[in-house]
């Protein structure tokens, strides 16, 4: 908790903190009003929902908020069974479990449907959702998502493999995180800090997730765009961008050389354009 509230610190103040009851617990929730429709720039006709990665939570959202909110109105969520502020009260014991939690909680929005943008895990929280629950899901961006569009190596397999134990040294969590981020440093980063405390910390109880098949990938009748790394130890990125060009029926891909898993907040600026131009080019069938 203490590494949480130094990365939330980096974060814009937050509208509202709102925590809603799930079947399997509760869910928080923070809420950011769009700053567009004072610049002109405001393109969203449904909130942003943006859902974080693997042991990570909201602050991991710091960098890309500011121009997030240009888009819109932004909820972030802290996932359930994730460290951070949701708070898992039942067994979550499949993807339907995974799918229904999400859905009740934007469902006790006021808001009937939403742009859902998710990062890694995130990413396949969000196509986990459109697969069986689809009715709230307005559109999705999903940035180097993890079983989606590919299958993770087994050399990333067997590197997190010393990461996942909570008495082996912090240096072994680091050097992990900082692999999946292409070598970048992580010590004395808030959100790296965040994220290496809750790995150690945090015992999660959550099913492995399935992978995402073709078949379900091209039975999903809403837009998505996928924003790849070319240097994402995640999945094999140009199959990754073959899945997605084949298998998605409404789908936009967006490639960007060089970046690695972590490119959330290494090109905020680039995303925030692609996702702005995204949601404005789909509003009319998806955005209301």
């Amino acid at each position: 908790m203490a590494a949480y509230d130094e990365a939330f610190a980096e974060m814009p103040e937050a509208e509202e903190s709102v925590d809603v009851r799930t079947d399997f617990g509760i869910v928080r929730l923070y809420r950011f009003s769009g700053t567009g429709d004072a610049t002109g720039t405001g393109t969203a006709t449904a909130p942003l929902i943006l859902l974080p990665g693997r042991s990570a939570a909201s602050p991991v959202w710091a960098d890309n908020l500011p121009m997030l909110r240009e888009i819109g109105d932004v909820y972030t969520i802290d996932l359930l069974g994730e460290p951070g502020m949701s708070v898992q009260e039942r067994p979550i014991q499949n993807d339907e479990d995974q799918a229904a939690w999400l859905h009740q909680a934007l469902e006790s929005l006021p808001e009937d449907r939403f742009h859902l943008i998710g990062l890694s895990i995130g990413g396949w929280s969000a196509v986990n959702l459109a697969v069986h629950e689809s009715e709230l899901v307005a559109t999705m961006s999903l940035i180097d998502p993890v079983f989606v569009f590919g299958e993770m190596p087994l050399s990333t397999v067997m590197r997190s493999i010393p990461a996942a134990f909570s008495w082996l040294p912090k240096s072994w969590r680091d050097d992990f995180n900082s692999y999946t981020a292409g070598g970048a440093p992580v010590e004395d980063v808030p959100v790296a800090e965040m994220i290496e405390a809750g790995m150690q910390h945090y015992n999660l109880k959550l099913p492995q997730p399935a992978r995402i098949s073709e078949e379900q990938l091209a039975a999903i009748d809403l837009p998505v765009l996928a924003i790849l790394a070319g240097d994402s130890v995640m999945h094999d990125p140009q199959a990754a961008v073959g899945t997605a060009e084949r298998a998605l029926s409404d789908g936009t891909v967006s490639y960007y050389p060089g970046a690695s898993h972590a490119l959330s907040g290494e090109q905020p600026e680039q995303i925030a354009i692609d996702i702005a131009g995204f949601i404005s080019e789909n509003s009319s069938s998806g955005g209301k």
